[in-house]
């Protein structure tokens, strides 16, 4: 797999429910352009590759691509046609967990309508509702 842990502390983890809205990582630093997601989800490593790959080949050689989310959660899936019992699986996929707010992917060095076209095509690959956001004018004046 392209994108998962090195190590993990525990190698199993619960799933639960995704509650709230996120208060980190809400809101666009590294970038002009944000992708946020308006609904809480798992995203698999392979789609934030899809959405890396898509991005890549509409801003090649004008913008830089930022991804802010990375797979930290492992999913098990039991093998097919076993009994009930003998313990919960192997870890089947790596996920990131996203709530309401988060920003997802970030450009900078393109124009307002490239950036909304290059995160036309990735919100397609999404299996959570996204929108456009900028970067906010007060966060600009703080590096003085």
């Amino acid at each position: 797999m392209a994108m998962m842990p090195r190590r993990v502390k525990h190698r199993k983890s619960q799933r639960r429910r995704i509650k709230g809205n996120a208060t980190r990582g809400n809101t666009v630093v590294l970038g002009d352009y944000g992708l946020q997601s308006t609904q809480a989800g798992h995203i698999t490593a392979q789609t934030i590759e899809a959405g890396r790959i898509a991005a890549q080949q509409y801003v090649r050689g004008i913008g830089k691509l930022y991804i802010r989310i990375f797979p930290h959660k492992s999913v098990t899936a039991r093998p097919l046609e076993t009994r009930m019992g003998k313990g919960k699986g192997e870890p089947d996929r790596w996920v990131a967990t996203v709530k309401p707010g988060t920003v997802m992917y970030e450009l900078k060095g393109v124009t307002e309508q490239q950036a909304k076209i290059c995160f036309a095509r990735l919100a397609h690959k999404m299996p959570v509702r996204c929108r456009f956001v900028r970067r906010r004018p007060d966060l600009e004046t703080t590096e003085a």
